[in-house]
């Protein structure tokens, strides 16, 4: 997985190879790279996982068993684009399983780390240049918990 680019490093308590193998079970087409393990020089046991390296939509992330010291913060989220309502629907229901909805269309995963579940065009439709459908639109997001397209769009459109 050596190359150009930027490697997001998530640094967890000991979950680093469940949570690689549950990202690769979310986001379809994505690989394992290499597995690291700690030595008798520590500072984790030997031979247990230290950083696990993968890719999930073209993304590499390196999952680190760093330890308890830091945790997640939704200041940092990952953003999904989604096609289309069923797309939006099959990662929400995957992102909280064990994890807890927010608001807006985040979500927080069952490691705390923050994703937000966005159909293709909202940034559109809350940024139209006419202020009264970006108004109408903003405001029916903000009600929303996972956002749903077709209720957004109506909004819009003043329906």
């Amino acid at each position: 997985m050596a190359g150009d680019g930027f490697t997001t490093c998530l640094w967890f308590d000991g979950q680093a190879e469940e949570a690689e193998e549950f990202y690769l079970s979310v986001f379809k087409g994505g690989r394992l790279g290499r597995v690291g393990r700690y030595t008798e020089a520590g500072p984790g046991p030997a031979g247990s996982v230290m950083a696990v390296e993968f890719e999930v939509n073209g993304q590499r992330f390196v999952g680190l068993n760093g330890g308890p010291q830091y945790t997640f913060s939704p200041a940092i989220s990952f953003q999904i684009e989604c096609a289309d309502q069923a797309e939006v629907d099959y990662y929400w229901d995957r992102l909280t399983d064990g994890g807890q909805p927010v608001q807006c269309g985040w979500v927080t995963d069952r490691y705390g780390v923050s994703w937000q579940v966005v159909p293709a065009g909202v940034v559109e439709l809350v940024g139209d240049p006419d202020p009264e459908k970006a108004r109408r639109t903003t405001e029916a997001m903000f009600k929303m918990v996972k956002l749903d397209i077709a209720e957004l769009r109506r909004a819009h459109d003043g329906g």
